[in-house]
């Protein structure tokens, strides 16, 4: 009798319904990270000002934008991903093929890509200004 764990099946994973099913999970865990971590930073606030100040003077480097645009990019991929899987599972579920499945797919990453990359461009401005002085 073989046992598999979980992280052997996202390894193997095949095709393009597959992957975007490791993307949704790898960006609901990435938001949630930042979810939590906005929690406690907001919480010093109240309980550590200083301690604040210099979070917030942190947040301000370069490589904290380049982590703000990769979440902006995860909110809006796991948004749509999410609709996409609540459209063919609640609403229409006989649409559910692997052709229409693909299709799908690479609709969501072109419309999360049409979405994101403006808003891209203007945090990457940002943070250009910030290396420019």
């Amino acid at each position: 009798m073989s046992f598999k764990t979980a992280s052997e099946g996202y390894v193997k994973y095949q095709g393009l319904g597959n992957w975007a099913f490791v993307l949704h999970r790898l960006t609901g865990l990435g938001v949630i990270l930042f979810l939590a971590i906005h929690v406690v930073d907001t919480a010093f606030v109240y309980f550590a000002p200083d301690l604040y100040k210099e979070a917030i003077a942190l947040y301000r480097s370069p490589l904290f934008g380049l982590g703000e645009i990769l979440l902006v990019l995860s909110i809006i991929y796991h948004g749509l991903n999410g609709l996409r899987v609540i459209y063919f599972d609640m609403v229409n579920p006989n649409m559910w093929t692997i052709e229409i499945n693909r299709k799908s797919v690479i609709w969501t990453w072109i419309i999360t890509l049409v979405l994101w990359l403006p808003a891209a461009v203007v945090m990457g401005s940002h943070i250009l200004e910030h290396l420019g002085g």
